[in-house]
């Protein structure tokens, strides 16, 4: 079997564990790291990702040169979470002939807050040849494209309900920070005016599912308010003191015909008494109810990327999203 060249582009926690399964995956050779960091530009991308052994493989800060001779077939992007500051990465990504998934929030549905540049991307991936997919846990899988599978089963849908819950001790400090965690109240509402605390990505996880369910929304709004520590909690990384900010409670909404026709409940905090995991409601025909649990988001972005690659690789040229593919599986 003829391996799949594969560039990583963006060498942080998450692109370094999509790397990683990517070393590990048969069919699979990571022939490029890119990345703009001083401290990493120039090591072997074995020793940057934490693999325990080197690759052979430097780390370069030059996108031309590794996208013109690394000999790969995809890029797997993962450096920003808004499309206006990736766009010209994608960009030169397609215009260099390569298909390309990112992790990047707003890509999931860019037509809900971007409709000019996904516009623009589309067109340039048909252009070029290429396919273009924006995809992850949260957006592209748990709080969205769960959904709308589980809508198969429904002869008639009328609302979408779902819920996640991530107890944030377990994850990494970049993410407790993200979601305020340690902050005063006012510290928190200050931070969230400011953008610098909240999840990216509820937006696009409404407006694909409104679009494969056929629905016009009249509007989507999202609302953000802090969770706040009944009793001391801390992590590895962070101390917080009863009625400081253990994190954030950000909820997604769709209203259609003047009813909140999609909700989609996002808590992630330290602690997480109620416990981690996922819910979905479709009230419908029939009433339809989903639990999961242990989606690791994390360890899950990383294997939604790697996993959708033959599918992206087999679609036809374009801006794709989670819907428009052949359900992504392990292989």
């Amino acid at each position: 079997m003829t391996e799949i060249g594969v560039i990583q582009y963006g060498l942080g926690p998450i692109g370094s564990e999509i790397a990683r399964l990517v070393v590990r995956r048969k069919g699979l050779e990571l022939v490029g790291g890119l990345d703009i960091d001083p401290a990493k530009v120039g090591k072997d991308v074995g020793q940057v990702i934490g693999l325990g052994r080197p690759l052979g493989l430097a780390v370069s800060d030059d996108p031309c040169t590794v996208l013109a001779r690394a000999g790969a077939a995809i890029v797997l992007h993962s450096t920003g979470s808004h499309l206006e500051q990736i766009y010209p990465q994608l960009a030169e990504i397609i215009e260099a002939g390569l298909s390309v998934i990112s992790t990047g929030e707003e890509l999931a549905y860019p037509w809900a807050q971007h409709p000019d540049l996904a516009e623009k991307l589309d067109q340039l991936a048909r252009e070029h040849g290429v396919t273009v997919l924006g995809t992850g846990v949260n957006p592209g899988f748990i709080m969205d494209t769960l959904s709308i599978v589980l809508s198969g089963v429904c002869q008639e849908v009328r609302r979408v309900m779902a819920k996640r819950v991530v107890d944030a001790a377990k994850r990494r400090l970049r993410l407790q920070q993200k979601v305020g965690a340690g902050l005063s109240v006012e510290e928190f509402e200050e931070r969230v005016r400011a953008g610098t605390v909240r999840h990216v990505g509820l937006t696009e996880s409404v407006a694909l599912i409104a679009d494969a369910l056929g629905w016009q929304l009249d509007a989507i709004e999202e609302t953000i308010e802090p969770v706040i520590a009944k009793r001391p909690v801390r992590s590895e990384f962070i101390a917080v003191e009863a009625g400081q900010v253990a994190g954030v409670r950000q909820v997604g909404w769709g209203l259609k015909d003047g009813q909140a026709a999609i909700v989609l409940d996002l808590r992630v905090y330290l602690g997480a008494p109620e416990g981690e995991g996922d819910s979905i409601l479709i009230e419908g025909t029939p009433q339809v109810e989903m639990t999961v649990r242990g989606v690791h988001g994390d360890l899950a972005t990383a294997a939604m990327v790697v996993n959708a690659i033959p599918r992206v690789l087999a679609a036809p040229p374009g801006l794709m999203t989670m819907k428009d593919l052949p359900p992504v599986c392990a292989r």
